[in-house]
């Protein structure tokens, strides 16, 4: 067992608009991100079930066509190899669940959220 402080973990930014704290186990990636109003994910897909829960703020998501806007206090699963965006409508702050875990961002492979 082992118990993780999000104060504690570090905060990697990796644009001016997007920021995230991330814990990796070995069956999932836990990551809490942070968006500044106006931050983009562009479009992308993987082969990982993403399940995201809105902590603060608002984020439009583009998910397979479809527009979805999530709020603080909902949640949203992605299935896995569905094209997805993002774009914050507010300053906003979620978790995400990850699994299996984000092998891309543990080796550094994620150059579309670093801009």
């Amino acid at each position: 067992m082992q118990i993780y402080e999000w104060n504690q973990v570090e905060k990697e930014q990796l644009s001016p608009t997007f920021a995230r704290q991330v814990i990796h186990s070995d069956t999932m990636t836990v990551a809490r991100v942070y968006l500044r109003k106006g931050c983009s994910v562009p479009e992308h897909s993987h082969h990982n079930e993403q399940i995201s829960m809105m902590e603060q703020g608002s984020l439009k998501f583009m998910i397979a066509g479809e527009e979805k806007v999530l709020q603080a206090g909902q949640v949203l699963r992605i299935p896995p190899h569905v094209p997805h965006s993002a774009e914050a409508l507010e300053d906003s702050v979620a978790v995400d669940l990850f699994s299996p875990p984000r092998e891309d961002w543990i080796r550094g492979d994620d150059s579309y959220l670093r801009k």
